[in-house]
């Protein structure tokens, strides 16, 4: 069967996310490597939607949609996916030095969780 082109997106953004951190810091590629994982979350939360939507199961935040995730065994209960959602919401709409530190030292683990959730989509 032919891999649904949301979950390819997936997998190439994990690809390019990963390419980032692997990156010397600098602030330039702080900053990129905060934009990959907006669009690495984005399209993460929208594979797991459309994979409990073909489980019969309806989702429409990323919140309900990790939840399912978990409840259907597919991703661990790790409350770094609640930190996740927070820094994505807080990245997407607020910019300071601080918070950008902050959320760029907890990348390393989400590309983790990313990861992972890939691997149990790929299943």
């Amino acid at each position: 069967m032919k891999k649904p082109a949301i979950f390819r997106s997936f997998t190439e953004s994990i690809e390019r996310f990963s390419e980032i951190l692997r990156e010397s810091k600098t602030v330039a590629n702080r900053d990129s490597a905060i934009k990959r994982f907006e669009l690495t979350f984005e399209l993460a939360w929208k594979s797991a939607q459309a994979w409990v939507g073909d489980q019969g199961v309806v989702c429409r935040s990323p919140r309900d949609c990790f939840a399912q995730m978990f409840r259907l065994g597919l991703i661990a209960d790790d409350p770094l996916w609640l930190r996740m959602i927070a820094d994505r919401n807080l990245s997407v709409h607020t910019y300071n030095e601080k918070l950008a530190e902050e959320i760029y030292a907890r990348l390393k683990d989400y590309l983790r969780l990313f990861t992972a959730l890939n691997g149990s989509l790929e299943k």
